[in-house]
């Protein structure tokens, strides 16, 4: 697709209603989230239209002769209703099932990163552009775009292509494709403020400063250039700010989701004594008593963020330049995102943290209480050291590409060619918190530290002392690509131009991680104490091509076909078929089928192996079968604790394939109410992604070679994990768009959109030929799949005025349940939350917006999910912040 050629013609092409936060448009089928008024060609009175091209073809054609389900959300109408970044844009799109932000960097290692999830398939099977080409993808796992780091700023329209389109765009385009598209030109400046501000007390606030300028109309001077800088914040909100999040105990829910690694210690002897010197009493609300045990428990969930610290930072750039028939440009962005998450303090079990008996702490030597069975023997501790603060990851994230395009007309073909070069790089730092853990097990065993009550003097400069911090892991991913394409029509059927179009592309991609391993090998709790430096390339080259065929009037044939070849993992051949017909203008059917094909990234085949804390607590299948501890074990650790999985890069594993269908009807009954109903089928074979942890633990037989222990059997030293080929994934369902606009009244006019998608199936395998698992309506292993999905938007223009209602709405599911008794179990309700917004462009220079978010303060029901660190609400799928003023000022100049 060639950038400058779309984003210009669309521009003009696009006749588009009133302030809609999913627009509608006139053009038929080009751009729709609800589907747009149905109409016949134009006649021959019409003002003339250019020939453009649309995300998911490589042929110009006239914007009313095209079929493709886009949904099409414009910048100006998203602001309005107060979506501040672009994940939060993409999170009102019905098939965009999840999404991961920065709250799954809380206590995860994502690097802070946010992604898109269409189709419920992953986000590394929904493909990110920019302007119609690749940016690089985030190092950490190298498998989708970060979000974070597009310039909302400059954006025109962000349009989300819902069929596969690898014959396409290549082979991550399985689950569909997002195409943001900038501005081709600014006039002018302009300056805009925003500020977010959550009703209830706590974090969460947000801020936004960004300035555009530019000169020229390339149509008019032949020259034009502009840039933008545009700069975003949020303040950290935690667990403990919002009651439905601020506990993991929850008796009435049948939650007790704790760790034994806790402040007061809890220990385990040689002489197999286990208990705690301060239980039952311990130190709540932080530490309670394990019921029926002389034991602590820590409430971890307590210490987390429910959203973490957040900067956005990017800029772009762009100066076009006309020679004639020919556009040159060259264009250069820049992304920079920071993310600072904060869990509890480090768990220090399992790692050799000795008490004597000689230590002035030991229980019954005159400063910590005496314990029955004690009489001098060692002591292993499992302690939390409050002191040292909660655990902080500081992430930080920069993507930059430099392109320089050419396009124009030549010989009668319409053509566009590019080079491009993207740098990623991302790095991860131990910002407080962290502790060494041989400084530790020294000052135990050494009688300065009480891991039973607070320091004194020597202790607590002993625990200052110990903080360790600086970088410890970092990665970087390069991509140099260059591609080509060009267009024309070959002849004229009876009905109409036979189009056809060629391309081919080159890209060369490398990726390296670095881990500190002095650094990170001093602190368990980091996740890479034995991560290794691992590296990896790759070439890409393409050919592809596209032939639309008008057979008969208004009974079009769509073909195209895209071959890929990897040097690593070989090559595929993809073809796609698309056939679209409008028996009269009231009326349209289409369909279509292709194949998709997607190699594992660079991240996928080398990524470091890391070993991480389990997000839930488990019993050791071995050393505590059902909760009771083997002969020798220490309950401490093998009982309802946190475990170690290890996770990570796999070299030997194949592509992920896939085959998409799609049919469709758009009918118009009645003048100014449109209709749509598509209905899709994915089937995925050889899906690369890890097992889920509840999976693992949940059937020790059929995974025992997973769990892997030290040489004597004592110790379970982690469950391996790693990325692997899981089996198959079918889906299927529906997507539903109605439009409906009123004639004008003396009120204005007025217009509803409602966008939904259904989602019919949704079973998945965990390997090779295994049963499979239902995930529709429920939530299976480590996610749900919302049945349905919908975004009701009620929109109202008089004159300088515009209003916006919008409702957002995702149906309940049955719940994880993992984690409590049957009499428990639990059904997540639906969620529904409602927004309003007002905006006045009655000024020349200055337009306002305000609005509320979560208009009736809804809070996200209570899940028992165990997947993510922070418990009693999903973070992928609700916002914990309820009602939320928000304003934007844009002052032109």
């Amino acid at each position: 697709m060639t950038e400058t050629i779309l984003s210009r013609s669309l521009r003009r092409l696009f006749t588009c209603g009133s302030a809609a936060g999913l627009v509608l448009c006139a053009q038929p089928l080009l751009a729709q989230t609800s589907p747009p008024a149905l109409q016949p060609p134009p006649t021959p009175t019409a003002a003339p239209m250019q020939r453009v091209e649309i995300t998911g073809s490589s042929i110009r054609r006239l914007a009313t002769e095209t079929s493709l389900p886009i949904t099409t959300i414009r910048a100006s109408d998203f602001a309005k209703q107060g979506l501040a970044t672009a994940q939060e844009v993409l999170n009102a799109i019905p098939m965009n099932q999840s999404s991961e932000g920065s709250t799954a960097a809380v206590g995860s290692g994502t690097g802070g990163r946010a992604t898109a999830d269409l189709r419920g398939l992953g986000g590394d099977k929904t493909l990110v552009l920019l302007n119609g080409r690749r940016l690089a993808n985030h190092p950490y796992f190298a498998d989708s775009v970060d979000l974070n780091i597009i310039p909302v700023a400059a954006l025109e329209r962000v349009e989300v292509l819902r069929d596969g389109a690898s014959a396409i765009y290549g082979t991550d385009a399985i689950g569909g494709v997002i195409n943001f598209i900038t501005k081709r030109s600014v006039e002018g400046a302009a300056l805009v403020v925003e500020a977010y501000e959550p009703y209830a007390q706590g974090g969460g606030h947000e801020q936004r400063l960004n300035l555009s300028g530019g000169w020229g109309d390339l149509e008019r001077d032949g020259l034009s250039m502009w840039g933008v800088i545009d700069w975003h914040q949020q303040s950290a909100l935690r667990a403990t700010d919002r009651s439905f999040s601020s506990t993991g105990i929850r008796p009435e829910r049948g939650m007790f989701e704790v760790s034994g690694t806790t402040f007061p210690a809890n220990f385990f002897s040689d002489n197999g004594v286990t208990g705690n010197p301060y239980a039952p009493a311990c130190q709540p609300p932080d530490s309670v008593a394990l019921p029926g045990e002389p034991l602590c428990a820590f409430d971890y969930t307590r210490f987390v963020d429910n959203i973490p610290k957040t900067r956005q930072f990017s800029a772009m750039a762009r100066l076009n330049k006309k020679f004639g028939a020919h556009t040159a440009g060259l264009e250069f962005v820049h992304g920079r995102s920071t993310n600072e998450a904060q869990v509890a303090p480090p768990p220090l079990s399992g790692i050799g943290v000795i008490m004597t008996g000689d230590s002035p702490f030991y229980p019954g030597n005159g400063i910590v209480p005496a314990f029955p069975g004690l009489s001098g023997e060692p002591l292993d501790i499992s302690w939390r050291p409050l002191e040292t603060g909660r655990r902080n990851n500081f992430d930080s994230s920069i993507t930059d590409r430099l392109l320089a395009s050419l396009e124009g007309s030549l010989a009668g073909w319409d053509y566009n060619t590019a080079i491009s070069y993207s740098l990623g790089k991302a790095k991860s730092i131990f910002n407080g918190g962290y502790v060494i853990d041989q400084r530790i097990i020294d000052g135990v065993a050494a009688g300065i530290l009480n891991p039973f009550g607070p320091q004194n003097a020597q202790g607590a400069d002993y625990l200052r002392n110990s903080i360790l911090s600086g970088e410890y892991l970092h990665a970087r991913i390069h991509s140099a690509a260059v591609d080509a394409r060009a267009s024309r029509e070959l002849m004229t059927l009876p009905g109409g131009p036979l189009g056809f179009a060629i391309g081919a592309e080159f890209r060369r991609d490398r990726a390296k991680y670095f881990v500190n391993r002095e650094l990170a090998s001093q602190a368990s709790s980091s996740g890479s104490a034995d991560a290794q430096d691992q590296s990896g390339a790759r070439s890409i080259w393409a050919l592809f091509s596209e032939v639309n065929v008008p057979i008969v009037k208004d009974l079009e044939l769509n073909v195209a076909a895209r071959y890929d070849h990897y040097s690593d993992v070989g090559g595929s051949f993809n073809p796609k078929v698309a056939l679209r017909w409008q028996p009269t203008p009231q009326l349209l059917l289409r369909g279509s089928f292709n194949k998709g094909f997607r190699a594992p990234t660079l991240f996928d085949l080398y990524g470091p192996q890391t070993t991480t804390n389990s997000s839930d607590t488990y019993d050791d299948p071995v050393l505590c079968p059902n909760g009771v501890p083997a002969p020798g074990a220490n309950p401490n650790i093998a009982c309802g604790q946190q475990q170690y999985v290890r996770g990570g890069g796999n070299p030997d594993l194949s592509p992920e394939r896939s085959r998409t269908y799609s049919a469709g009807i758009v009918v118009e009954p009645v003048k100014n109410l449109t209709f749509s109903l598509d209905y899709w089928n994915i089937r995925l074979k050889d899906q690369i992604s890890s097992l889920a942890e509840q999976t693992i633990f949940g059937n020790y037989e059929k995974y025992r070679d997973l769990f892997v222990y030290d040489a004597a059997g004592t110790s379970l030293l982690y469950v391996l994990a790693i990325t692997d080929n899981l089996g198959e994934v079918k889906t299927r369902g529906l997507d539903l768009s109605v439009a409906y606009r009123m004639p004008r009244t003396r009120f204005g006019n007025f217009s509803v959109n409602l966008d939904g998608t259904y989602v019919n199936k949704y079973d998945y395998q965990n390997e090779p030929g295994g049963p499979f698992t239902e995930n529709a309506g429920r939530y299976a292993d480590a996610t749900p799949v919302f049945r349905w999905r919908h975004n009701l938007l009620f929109t109202l223009a008089r004159g300088d005025w515009s209003f916006n209602l919008t409702n957002r709405f995702m149906s309940h599911y049955t719940d994880q349940n993992t984690a409590v008794a049957p009499e428990f179990f639990n059904k997540v309700g639906h969620y529904s939350t409602w927004s309003l917004s007002a905006t006045y462009t009655g000024n020349k220079k200055a337009e306002l917006t305000a609005g509320i978010k979560n208009l009736f303060d809804e809070e996200p029901p209570f899940t028992n999910q165990v997947t993510n660190f922070q418990l009693g609400y999903d973070p992928r799928y609700t916002d914990p912040l309820g009602f939320t003023i928000y304003a934007r000022v844009t002052y032109r100049f």
